[in-house]
């Protein structure tokens, strides 16, 4: 299947539920919304989300979880069929679900049902966590993780084990290689391990106040965990900071490549998906917890678990890293929302931006400077082929997106597959479209589309003299940059 190293999941499977619609009005007889034309969509949640997410990356993946009789377990291993190699074992009671009300994107209530809990180990599973090279545990406090702790303590000893505990689950085996608490759980533990403690960072320090509080009081609970603890490291998941790797000296930060807008739910199941992964193929933790804080904040940025199920199958991504998530990143759509409802004026720009330049910079400043939003829209790897030939792009797409969201000027990118971006405008309805001064109107088919709904395209200044065709060339050595002036003498001279 593919030369990655397999993983085996250990944990507690929910059933994911997002009943998302439209709300226009309030009820007339209490003051809520009324949500209509609601679509249900139902996805692996907890131990099982984590195993989907590894094994969209193209990895074997077994799951040891809990399932029963009931219809929620019957729509997971539904949605699981194909996906995971699943090693069950007996569920006592109903099995967990968390449903969402959703209307335009937001959340309007979460609705728990189900109590279920695993009751004993197996054989089967036993004998799964003993042969594992690469073990993640998703400990959701619902018995999976407790009946299978013996087998997981011995495969500590020769396999690294990521442990993405849970408030109500215990703690982890000792010997585990990373644990992977949320702020707030590192607290909740810390506080637990440490009675007396009434701060999050334990008594009033006040290194925990003021601008850095947040990263003081996340490796002072790091260093108290790794001390009630007997594991190698803890990384304090930090939400749109980061995350704080410790192993009991000055931690490492990794900050977030970018600040990404969207769905968090599922994000910590992505970190500690990914953390495993990489230390399954034999990553050291820094690069593993480096990893995982970019996959996470790319998952946000894509739209988080909203996009994992669409139709009732999951999302995979492309060959060239553009998966269909990261074509219409919810994130986007988001942001154009919040924009337009405060009145504000959305603009979007395009191109291949295949080696960012000076030009490229310059242009989508300006763009900027029309509005209050600009998305970037970003051609695909096979797009950018179509148009420029065998050897470009230079640079994927998942490179080109990071370095473009990197920029100040820059709220949201989107990668598109088509020749050109008229369908993704057509769902963005910009108020602007800005494109470099080298284009003609008569050149752009978006020009009639933007008119449609009364959008507008305008040309940005040239910058002259840069582009990444002519980086590209200089860079193995074809030739040397000529600016139009200079090309214009040459042909005035008729040479």
């Amino acid at each position: 299947m593919s030369s990655r190293a397999p993983l085996l999941v250990v944990g507690d499977t929910l059933l994911d539920l997002d009943i998302a619609g439209h709300a226009e009005r309030l009820a007339p007889d209490a003051p809520v919304p009324v949500v209509g034309r609601a679509d249900r969509v139902a996805r692996p949640g907890g131990a099982a989300l984590a195993a989907c997410l590894a094994a969209e990356d193209g990895r074997e993946v077994t799951l040891v979880t809990a399932l029963g009789d009931d219809a929620s377990s019957e729509e997971v291993r539904n949605l699981l069929s194909g996906r995971v190699r699943l090693v069950e074992l007996p569920l006592r009671g109903k099995l967990s679900s968390k449903a969402r009300f959703l209307a335009d994107g937001r959340a309007l209530l979460r609705l728990d049902d189900g109590d279920g809990r695993a009751t004993a180990a197996t054989a089967d599973a036993e004998d799964a966590v003993a042969r594992a090279r690469a073990v993640l545990v998703a400990d959701y406090g619902r018995g999976t993780a407790d009946a299978l702790r013996g087998a997981l303590e011995r495969s500590a000893a020769h396999a690294p084990v990521v442990w993405d505990p849970h408030p109500d689950g215990g703690a982890p085996v000792a010997g585990t290689c990373l644990v992977t608490p949320a702020a707030a759980e590192a607290r909740h533990f810390a506080r637990q391990g440490t009675p007396g403690r009434t701060g999050p960072a334990g008594g009033a320090d006040r290194k925990t106040t003021g601008p850095a509080g947040w990263l003081h009081g996340a490796a002072r609970d790091a260093r108290v965990l790794l001390e009630i603890w007997d594991s190698t490291s803890v990384a304090v998941t930090l939400g749109e900071h980061g995350a704080l790797l410790s192993h009991g000296e000055a931690p490492l930060f990794v900050p977030a490549p970018w600040k990404a807008d969207g769905d968090c739910c599922g994000a910590g199941d992505r970190f500690a998906a990914t953390a495993a992964a990489m230390l399954a193929d034999g990553a050291l933790t820094e690069a593993a917890v480096r990893g995982a804080v970019d996959a996470a904040t790319r998952y946000v940025a894509d739209g988080g678990a909203s996009t994992v199920m669409t139709a009732g199958r999951l999302l995979g991504p492309g060959a060239d890293g553009s998966g269909a998530r990261s074509r219409t990143p919810a994130g986007a759509f988001q942001r154009v929302r919040r924009i337009r409802e405060a009145g504000g004026t959305v603009v979007a720009a395009g191109g291949c931006f295949d080696l960012l330049h000076a030009g490229h910079v310059e242009m989508l400043q300006a763009a900027r400077r029309i509005g209050d939003c600009l998305v970037v829209c970003v051609n695909s790897d096979a797009s950018v082929r179509r148009r420029k030939g065998v050897g470009r792009p230079v640079v994927p797409a998942a490179d080109r997106v990071r370095v473009l969201a990197a920029l100040g000027c820059v709220d949201a990118v989107v990668v598109f597959d088509e020749d050109t971006p008229e369908r993704l405008l057509d769902e963005l309805r910009p108020d602007v479209w800005a494109k470099g001064g080298d284009y003609a109107l008569a050149d752009l088919p978006e020009a009639a589309l933007l008119e449609s709904w009364g959008g507008q395209v305008v040309l940005l200044p040239y910058l002259d003299g840069r582009s990444s065709t002519g980086l590209a060339e200089r860079a193995a050595g074809r030739t040397a940059p000529v600016s139009r002036a200079d090309r214009s003498a040459a042909e005035a001279a008729g040479s």
